[in-house]
């Protein structure tokens, strides 16, 4: 309860709760308001900067204007969607997932760079590790993000599972640091043996944190997860709904259009935002992760509160 209530605090801080009409949203008075999860460091600048490119490049081609604000959290984007307070949100897969199941949003786009749609999570270990596989983790410590991650929690943990490894009794301890940048940097300083990241976000920590990429070895990789969605909120109009879908989806052929500002995930350059994505290709990339349950969170929390108190 008192997290719930920290949300609100945080979507009230942010003027979201004044009345609207989402029918007569995107004007320059009453902008479409947008979320999205703090995916790199949990800072509004990072993100903030990888998004915002994008949706004023849609004010000029298609006249809709939109609010960008980062959440607190991945849990007060879902948060905000469902209670109405967002009328866009950008999601991890797995947050989207929790979000469109109790019917809090309807997937958007999703970015594509280079023909695909896809990103990979990872596990590092420092270079200097005598960690030489995941068979080697038992009895080591691991760094992860947010429970709600697809990249820096619920895919590192999968992995450690298909190679028979019980994360939660044979692993000598679980942190919980927010985000991906957090993990790295506890690697980085010693505080943990192994960190789960998405390698995106380990490629930002390298441009833009100074990370020192030789200081660090990928232990495993993932399979391909589907590039985190842009969601829209069900409550939208249908006019409003296939306004967005037509901006987003021709936003990179516009006349004009300064193709670096067609960014996304990581701050990346993508060459578009596909609108024709099925939501099924996230049901299916859930189905590998499908072990990891409300309880299974819990266990991980109090498993991480335990090492960390």
């Amino acid at each position: 309860m008192r997290s719930l209530w920290i949300v609100m605090a945080f979507l009230v801080a942010l003027g979201a709760l004044e009345p609207a009409s989402a029918q007569t949203r995107g004007t320059r008075q009453e902008p479409l308001r947008v979320l999205l999860i703090p995916a790199d460091g949990g800072t509004e600048d990072g993100t903030k900067a990888d998004f915002k490119p994008l949706f004023d490049t849609i004010t000029r081609t298609s006249g809709l204007y939109f609010d960008v604000q980062v959440g607190q959290s991945y849990a007060a984007v879902i948060e905000g969607m469902c209670a109405g307070l967002a009328d866009i949100a950008w999601f991890g897969p797995v947050s989207f997932i929790e979000a469109r199941n109790r019917g809090c949003a309807e997937l958007l786009a999703v970015e594509e760079r280079d023909g695909s749609s896809t990103y990979y999570a990872a596990l590092f270990v420092s270079a200097s590790s005598d960690i030489r596989s995941i068979g080697d983790l038992p009895g080591h410590s691991l760094a992860l993000g947010s429970s709600h991650s697809a990249s820096s929690f619920a895919y590192p943990i999968a992995m450690i599972a298909k190679a028979g490894i019980d994360p939660l009794f044979d692993l000598g301890a679980l942190r919980l640091t927010g985000s991906h940048a957090n993990s790295l940097m506890a690697l980085k300083s010693g505080q943990v043996d192994a960190a789960g990241a998405s390698l995106v976000s380990f490629e930002r920590a390298v441009n833009q944190a100074g990370l020192d990429a030789s200081a660090f070895r990928i232990l495993a990789k993932s399979d391909p997860i589907p590039n985190p969605p842009i969601a829209m909120n069900p409550g939208l109009s249908v006019a409003m709904k296939s306004a967005l879908r037509d901006a987003i989806a021709g936003v990179h052929a516009a006349p004009g259009v300064n193709p670096d500002a067609i960014r996304g995930y990581g701050g990346k350059r993508v060459d578009r935002y596909d609108t024709r994505v099925d939501d099924n290709v996230f049901t299916d990339a859930a189905a590998a992760i499908a072990f990891i349950d409300d309880d299974f969170k819990a266990a991980v929390l109090r498993k991480a509160g335990t090492a960390q108190n």
